[in-house]
C-alpha cells in the first residue's frame, strides 16, 4: 500500500518490530523499534513512550533519503 500512496506523491513512513521482514518487503521508510510484535508504536497504555516513538520517527521521516531505509529506533522494551 505504500508504495501505490508514494506514487500518487504522499510520502510514507512505516513502523516496524520485525525488522527481517521488513528488510525483505522494503517500504519506501521505516523505523524499527525492538519490540515485541505488534508493539512498534510503542508499550499499551504507556501514552508517553507511545508519543516518544511517534514523534521521534515523524521527526526523523525527513531525513531519509534512500529508498528502503530501515532506521532503528534507541527505544528498549523493558518489563
Amino acid at each position: 500500500m505504500a508504495r501505490a500512496i508514494e506514487e500518487a506523491g504522499i510520502p510514507t513512513v512505516s513502523m516496524s518490530s520485525a525488522f527481517d521482514l521488513t528488510a525483505l518487503v522494503k517500504p519506501p521508510r521505516t523505523f524499527f523499534v525492538n519490540y515485541p510484535l505488534g508493539h512498534c508504536a510503542g508499550k499499551p497504555f504507556n501514552r508517553q513512550n507511545q508519543m516518544e516513538i511517534l514523534k521521534t520517527a515523524l521527526s526523523e521521516a525527513g531525513n531519509i533519503s534512500e529508498p528502503a531505509t530501515i532506521v532503528e529506533l534507541p527505544y528498549q522494551w523493558e518489563n
